[in-house]
């Protein structure tokens, strides 16, 4: 069987992923730095996560290492690219690290691969829906139209409803596919496009499969839940599992497209299967709102808590954004088994014995702090 390296092979998605290809019997090398924000103080201690499959080849280290990256690469056939920071609101204001890490990091790895003699068959990318901005929308006189990041201005002023950039009319959100124009709007939006452009500019250069895995808002056992800027759904069980009240910004209406982490490790399988260039949504294809999600978490964590509204807009979120799922239905034969209510269930089995900081507040202060709050 092929050997596999998955750099941040001990994270959420990457530790799931690691499970399923060791069943199938492939051999797996994971490289992972244990960044402490996501794994606490484990890094200093170099003691991998406890749910870490055996079975697998560890080796500590950062993506930024390029003599770390020389010995991971080293005998394998596949890579799949996980290892990154993630956080839209973290990552503007701190530009620096998640440039260096996600962009520098994947340069990194990408010239090694060119340097080694091995022939590779495979890179497969975890990117992300942020790389669209926000998401295709239809408008009754212009039809289907691409909205522009929303302005600060607008978001001071609570407009937060996006309009027709042609005619400033009310606009209808649309599943979106991979063709609609991309239009990052944070730091690491355009991180994770960077990623993109400089894998399939390798892939094409020394030709190399690369497959682009644009991942919606996953969800799923193993997520960190003291980490406050992994996602919506890990802070509002960070505030759930301390009996406070999810902190809901602007109206609630926003909506994004989650997705069980099952689901996602299945279309990373379904990737090793395809032998040419492609760029995949990989999602659920359901529109569900911020304000849904965090009732549907009250009920089942703490009923009698009711939302709390700050009336506040982040920096760089977006109003609508939800996958079509034609392409990788029709290329990767993928489609979403796990519906949202069964999925939190299996969440909240998992993490409601368990005792978890509530990081959110301090978080919050650092996006006021760099005046990311509106």
């Amino acid at each position: 069987m092929k050997k596999v390296l998955i750099t941040g092979g001990a994270g959420f998605i990457g530790s799931h992923l690691v499970d399923t290809l060791v069943q199938e019997g492939y051999p797996v090398r994971v490289l992972d730095n244990l960044d402490p924000q996501v794994h606490g103080d484990l890094a200093q201690q170099k003691q991998w996560p406890a749910y870490c499959n055996p079975a697998a080849e560890y080796l500590f280290g950062d993506v930024r290492d390029r003599e770390v990256l020389e010995r991971a690469i080293a005998d394998v056939s596949v890579v799949y690219h996980f290892a990154g920071a993630t956080g839209v609101g973290q990552s503007m204001y701190q530009i620096a690290r998640y440039t260096a890490v996600n962009v520098q990091g994947t340069a990194n790895l990408l010239e090694v691969m060119a340097k080694s003699t091995l022939k590779f068959e495979k890179l497969i990318l975890a990117s992300s829906r942020a790389v669209y901005g926000e998401g295709l929308y239809y408008c009754p006189d212009c039809g289907q139209v691409s909205p522009g990041v929303r302005s600060t201005v607008a978001l001071e002023q609570k407009q937060w409803h996006v309009t027709c950039p042609n005619c400033n009319g009310p606009l209808q959100p649309l599943p979106t596919p991979e063709t609609k124009p991309l239009s990052p709007g944070s730091i690491y939006a355009i991180s994770k496009q960077a990623q993109e452009q400089l894998s399939l500019c390798f892939g094409g250069a020394y030709q190399v499969p690369i497959v682009v895995l644009r991942f919606f808002n996953i969800y799923g056992p193993r997520q960190s839940l003291n980490n406050p800027y992994t996602g919506i759904l890990s802070t509002f069980m960070q505030r759930l599992l301390n009996h406070q009240p999810p902190e809901i910004y602007e109206d609630g209406k926003m909506t994004r497209d989650f997705v069980y982490v099952s689901d996602v490790v299945r279309a990373c399988i379904l990737a090793l299967g395809i032998d040419q260039t492609a760029v995949f949504n990989i999602g659920s294809g359901q529109f569900t709102t911020i304000l849904e999600i965090a009732q549907r978490l009250i009920e089942l964590v703490a009923p009698g808590i009711s939302p709390q509204m700050t009336g506040f807009a982040r920096v760089g979120d977006i109003r609508h954004c939800s996958a079509d799922l034609t392409e990788a239905a029709r290329v990767l034969g993928y489609q979403p088994q796990v519906g949202l209510q069964e999925g939190l269930a299996k969440v909240i089995a998992e993490v409601r014995d368990q005792f978890v900081s509530d990081r959110s507040a301090s978080a919050r202060d650092e996006l006021k702090l760099a005046g990311m709050l509106k």
